[in-house]
């Protein structure tokens, strides 16, 4: 099974990505930015600079470049540094003219996504870098922060790490309580292949096995093209994905941090699946400094 496809710069994205855009500037805006009306000339000219103060990984810029276009497209972005680069305290990113009012309407709301993007890239590249020497993937999940899901994949995505699947509507992912629920594995299973065939739907399937057992039990069942194998230790992984013996794709899940990460990515795993990669990040620190120009 391969990973989800790579839906970046497509239509259906780029309608989502405006779509959270101007409800984003709606939200910050309202009726009007006043301070910057009340304060600043109409005539006024200005330019920012986007300054890093970490060391990280950008992600970003798309973003800024699209938020600016859409509350004042006479405001020109030059780019310094594309996103997914490398960049050390004191760079540069990129430099934008335009409108001060616009300038300063903007600055929050880019800052908001680009610092948020580029701490999860910079994530992303860290634990990738931890896997070096070994052919696992690490995967982003659905613990991702309401609104923002298509910004924290992107950003996953250009910190060199792997998508998993984006929602509940393009993969079937069969889980313990619904393991539970069903009645058993065998019935999941069946149940699933039942429920797509009806509905002539093509999703692939991925299961998680909590023990040994529950594991003998998919095996003997079939039906699913991945594994998740759900809090197993680096040295159970082994003992499992021996059982599993190539048939299907494996992806180990839950107690994994920066410490052991290197343990699971030798055992021969082909995913492993890191929730804090989006739930729990810092922040890549930036400023946007605003000044006038003549």
């Amino acid at each position: 099974m391969a990973s989800v496809k790579d839906i970046f710069h497509t239509a259906e994205f780029n309608k989502k990505l405006d779509e959270f855009i101007e409800f984003a500037l709606q939200e910050d805006i309202g009726e009007c930015d006043h301070t910057s009306f009340a304060t600043v000339l109409a005539t006024t000219q200005g330019e920012g600079r986007l300054l890093v103060k970490d060391n990280g990984v950008i992600a970003g810029i798309e973003v800024a470049q699209r938020i600016f276009k859409k509350i004042d497209n006479t405001i020109k972005v030059q780019v310094k540094i594309k996103d997914g680069a490398k960049v050390k305290r004191g760079d540069i990113a990129f430099i934008v003219k335009g409108p001060a009012r616009s300038l300063l309407t903007g600055e929050r709301l880019v800052l908001n996504c680009m610092q948020r993007m580029s701490g999860v890239a910079t994530q992303a590249n860290e634990l990738m870098q931890l896997c070096k020497g070994t052919d696992a993937k690490v995967l982003d999940t659905r613990k991702t922060t309401p609104g923002i899901r298509l910004l924290e994949k992107w950003a996953v995505h250009l910190g060199g790490a792997t998508n998993h699947r984006w929602g509940l509507y393009d993969m079937i992912l069969i889980k313990d309580n619904h393991i539970e629920c069903a009645g058993g594995v065998k019935q999941a299973i069946e149940s699933t292949l039942a429920y797509l065939k009806q509905n002539k739907k093509k999703l692939a399937i991925e299961i998680e096995a909590s023990s040994i057992k529950q594991l003998k039990e998919i095996l003997a069942t079939g039906g699913v093209q991945r594994i998740l194998l759900d809090n197993f230790t680096p040295m159970e992984l082994v003992k499992a994905i021996r059982l599993i013996n190539g048939k299907y794709e494996t992806e180990a899940s839950g107690g994994i941090t920066r410490e052991n990460l290197g343990d699971f990515a030798h055992s021969g795993i082909n995913y492993i699946s890191v929730g804090a990669l989006t739930h729990s990040v810092k922040s890549l620190d930036m400023s946007l400094k605003i000044f006038p120009v003549a």
